[in-house]
Protein backbone atom coordinates (compact mmCIF):
# COMPACT_ATOMS: atom_id res chain seq x y z
CA UNK A 1 0.00 0.00 0.00
CA UNK A 2 1.27 3.26 -0.94
CA UNK A 3 0.31 6.31 1.27
CA UNK A 4 1.78 9.30 2.34
CA UNK A 5 4.78 9.80 5.18
CA UNK A 6 4.06 11.47 7.88
CA UNK A 7 6.92 13.31 10.28
CA UNK A 8 6.50 10.66 12.62
CA UNK A 9 7.77 8.10 10.02
CA UNK A 10 10.99 10.33 9.17
CA UNK A 11 12.87 8.10 11.63
CA UNK A 12 11.65 4.78 9.64
CA UNK A 13 12.63 6.58 6.47
CA UNK A 14 16.05 6.85 7.70
CA UNK A 15 16.69 3.39 8.59
CA UNK A 16 15.12 2.44 4.72
CA UNK A 17 17.57 5.08 3.12
CA UNK A 18 20.70 3.28 5.29
CA UNK A 19 19.62 0.07 4.51
CA UNK A 20 19.56 0.83 0.83
CA UNK A 21 22.62 3.27 0.67
CA UNK A 22 24.81 0.92 2.73
CA UNK A 23 24.20 -2.10 0.35
CA UNK A 24 24.15 0.20 -3.22
CA UNK A 25 26.39 3.16 -2.75
CA UNK A 26 29.81 1.70 -1.82
CA UNK A 27 31.32 4.53 -3.82
CA UNK A 28 30.13 6.98 -1.01
CA UNK A 29 33.05 7.56 1.59
CA UNK A 30 32.45 7.01 4.62
CA UNK A 31 32.42 10.94 5.92
CA UNK A 32 29.95 11.37 3.26
CA UNK A 33 27.51 8.87 4.04
CA UNK A 34 27.57 10.11 7.99
CA UNK A 35 27.03 13.39 6.47
CA UNK A 36 24.12 12.59 4.08
CA UNK A 37 22.36 10.36 7.00
CA UNK A 38 22.95 13.06 9.21
CA UNK A 39 21.30 15.96 6.93
CA UNK A 40 18.58 13.45 5.26
CA UNK A 41 15.82 14.37 7.51
CA UNK A 42 16.43 18.01 6.89
CA UNK A 43 15.72 17.71 2.80
CA UNK A 44 12.10 16.52 3.65
CA UNK A 45 10.41 19.37 4.02
CA UNK A 46 11.58 20.13 0.65
CA UNK A 47 9.98 16.80 -1.12
CA UNK A 48 6.29 15.84 -1.57
CA UNK A 49 7.04 12.09 0.48
CA UNK A 50 4.84 9.06 -0.29
CA UNK A 51 5.81 5.39 1.35
CA UNK A 52 5.38 1.82 0.45
CA UNK A 53 4.26 -0.14 3.21
CA UNK A 54 4.14 -4.07 3.75
CA UNK A 55 2.15 -5.19 6.57
CA UNK A 56 2.06 -1.85 8.22
CA UNK A 57 5.66 -1.44 7.90
CA UNK A 58 7.25 1.26 5.79
CA UNK A 59 10.02 -0.42 3.10
CA UNK A 60 10.12 2.17 0.71
CA UNK A 61 9.85 6.21 -0.31
CA UNK A 62 9.85 8.47 -2.68
CA UNK A 63 10.26 12.05 -2.79
CA UNK A 64 9.53 14.36 -5.35
CA UNK A 65 9.88 18.11 -5.96
CA UNK A 66 8.76 20.00 -9.17
CA UNK A 67 7.84 16.85 -11.33
CA UNK A 68 11.85 15.59 -10.58
CA UNK A 69 11.89 12.24 -8.42
CA UNK A 70 14.70 13.58 -5.67
CA UNK A 71 14.47 10.38 -3.74
CA UNK A 72 13.61 6.35 -4.27
CA UNK A 73 14.90 4.37 -1.72
CA UNK A 74 13.65 0.52 -0.89
CA UNK A 75 14.79 -1.11 2.42
CA UNK A 76 17.08 -3.52 1.44
CA UNK A 77 15.24 -6.37 2.84
CA UNK A 78 12.51 -5.59 -0.16
CA UNK A 79 14.69 -5.05 -2.91
CA UNK A 80 14.10 -6.73 -6.39
CA UNK A 81 10.54 -7.16 -4.86
CA UNK A 82 8.29 -4.97 -7.19
CA UNK A 83 8.50 -1.85 -4.50
CA UNK A 84 10.62 0.70 -6.21
CA UNK A 85 8.73 0.07 -9.67
CA UNK A 86 5.41 0.18 -7.79
CA UNK A 87 6.56 3.81 -6.13
CA UNK A 88 8.25 4.56 -9.57
CA UNK A 89 5.24 4.29 -11.21
CA UNK A 90 2.92 6.51 -8.91
CA UNK A 91 5.47 9.03 -8.96
CA UNK A 92 5.55 8.76 -12.44
CA UNK A 93 1.38 9.12 -12.61
CA UNK A 94 0.17 10.24 -9.35
CA UNK A 95 3.13 13.65 -9.30
CA UNK A 96 3.56 13.72 -12.49
CA UNK A 97 7.55 13.09 -12.56
CA UNK A 98 9.51 13.49 -15.52
CA UNK A 99 13.09 13.78 -14.36
CA UNK A 100 15.15 12.17 -12.12
CA UNK A 101 18.93 12.69 -10.65
CA UNK A 102 21.07 9.41 -10.31
CA UNK A 103 24.93 9.57 -9.07
CA UNK A 104 26.68 8.12 -12.29
CA UNK A 105 28.48 5.53 -9.99
CA UNK A 106 25.52 3.93 -9.07
CA UNK A 107 24.93 1.19 -12.50
CA UNK A 108 21.87 -0.64 -11.37
CA UNK A 109 19.93 2.55 -10.48
CA UNK A 110 21.27 3.76 -13.87
CA UNK A 111 19.75 0.29 -15.42
CA UNK A 112 16.66 0.18 -13.93
CA UNK A 113 15.55 4.31 -14.89
CA UNK A 114 17.05 3.35 -18.18
CA UNK A 115 14.68 0.01 -18.17
CA UNK A 116 11.48 2.40 -17.16
CA UNK A 117 12.05 4.30 -19.94
CA UNK A 118 14.19 7.20 -18.78
CA UNK A 119 16.98 8.94 -20.76
CA UNK A 120 20.22 10.37 -19.65
CA UNK A 121 19.92 14.06 -20.90
CA UNK A 122 23.14 15.72 -18.92
CA UNK A 123 25.78 14.71 -16.89
CA UNK A 124 27.27 17.17 -13.90
CA UNK A 125 30.49 16.84 -12.31
CA UNK A 126 29.56 17.11 -9.09
CA UNK A 127 26.36 16.30 -6.81
CA UNK A 128 24.10 19.25 -5.32
CA UNK A 129 25.95 19.26 -2.00
CA UNK A 130 29.26 20.25 -4.34
CA UNK A 131 30.74 16.75 -3.40
CA UNK A 132 32.99 15.10 -6.29
CA UNK A 133 29.91 12.17 -7.08
CA UNK A 134 28.83 12.46 -10.68
CA UNK A 135 25.25 12.66 -11.12
CA UNK A 136 23.65 12.10 -14.72
CA UNK A 137 20.67 13.78 -15.14
CA UNK A 138 17.57 11.64 -16.88
CA UNK A 139 14.19 12.69 -18.34
CA UNK A 140 11.19 10.51 -19.29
Amino acid sequence: MIRRIEEVDFPRLRDIWVSSVSKTHHFLAKEDFEYYKENLPNYFPYVTLFGYEIGNQLVGFVGVAEQNLEMLFIHNDFRRKGVGKTLLDFSIQELNVKSVDVNEQNQQAIDFYLSQGFKVTSRSEKDNEGKAYPILHLSL
